[in-house]
């Protein structure tokens, strides 16, 4: 890995309306995109701003397996999502991999490091992806010169801190059903503000990593899985996820803490696949929660 930090490479780059931002040398897996451009991404209006078309900002690619950046080393930039999905994660002193989050199109990473200087987490592509990426020692400037970035820096924290606050909802359920269910309708709601389908995606992310970031095993996650598509709720090939029953899904996410002994009993079933559904769910699933 090389130890020359983004900055330590930067030459100095002035725009036409007296910006100056530090820009890391051109690298194989790096391009040039314009301040306009991210502010397009993170919608935010850029208010006539002409100066922002002619702002470089750093486009970097990060090829699927490959790090962003790792935990416990210096930060030098922040990252806005500009393409693909990548997951965030902490690694335990047994070396456990605790999956933290998953971040796609406009998200913001590695906001944390600015008060420790340091990442907290590693972050990893989960398919080819591409951030825009500006250097922390650029990042007060502009946004004093770009009121426009001040503000979609601002909103962009303040949707990653609601994403961060989805997991303790999806950890309050005591069935990994449960669980399940919660994380697929805020995959849901996260895919239709980004414009996609919100009923037909393709998982980034491995069993193995919805798991971990759900709290429960392996296994686990498999037959939850499987008990949600038995119940006429989901249709499931591989990655491929189809939501068949939205409000039967969200009717199985709103129950926290009952066993899903109890859930059979407890819902009204008033949609089709539940009514059609088991009387009783097998507590199989739930006895791995």
């Amino acid at each position: 890995m090389n130890s020359v930090s983004p900055l330590q490479q930067a030459s100095f780059s002035t725009s036409p309306g007296g910006m100056v931002v530090h820009l890391a040398r051109d690298s194989p897996g790096s391009d040039r995109g314009t301040l306009s451009h991210l502010l397009a991404l993170i919608g935010v209006d850029a208010g006539g701003m002409k100066a922002a078309a002619d702002t470089p900002v750093l486009v970097k690619r990060v090829p699927a397996g490959e790090v962003l950046f790792h935990e416990g080393l210096p930060a030098d930039s922040i990252y806005f999502v500009r393409s693909g999905t990548l997951k965030i994660f902490r690694t335990a002193e047994d070396g456990y991999e605790q999956v933290l989050g998953f971040v796609g199109r406009s998200e913001v990473l590695g906001f944390d490091a600015l008060n420790s200087g340091a990442h907290p987490t590693g972050a990893i592509a989960l398919e080819d992806s591409s951030v825009y990426a500006i250097l922390i020692v650029d990042l007060f400037s502009l946004t004093e010169q770009s009121p426009a970035l001040g503000r979609g820096v601002h909103r962009a924290v303040s949707n990653a801190l609601a994403r961060h606050g989805q997991i303790a909802d999806v950890m309050a359920a005591v069935a990994a059903e449960v669980r399940l269910a919660r994380f697929l309708c805020h995959l849901s709601q996260q895919m239709a503000e980004q414009g996609q389908s919100p009923r037909r995606f393709h998982l980034r992310m491995s069993r193995r990593d919805i798991a971990s970031y759900l709290g429960v095993a392996h296994e686990t996650i498999s037959r939850s899985f499987t008990e949600l598509s038995h119940w006429g709720l989901l249709r499931v090939n591989n990655r491929e996820v189809e939501i068949a029953d939205m409000d039967g899904l969200k009717v199985l996410s709103r129950s926290t803490r009952r066993q899903i002994d109890d859930l059979g009993r407890a819902l009204e079933r008033p949609v089709a696949a539940l009514r059609t559904g088991p009387t009783r769910p097998t507590a199989r699933a739930a006895q791995h929660a």
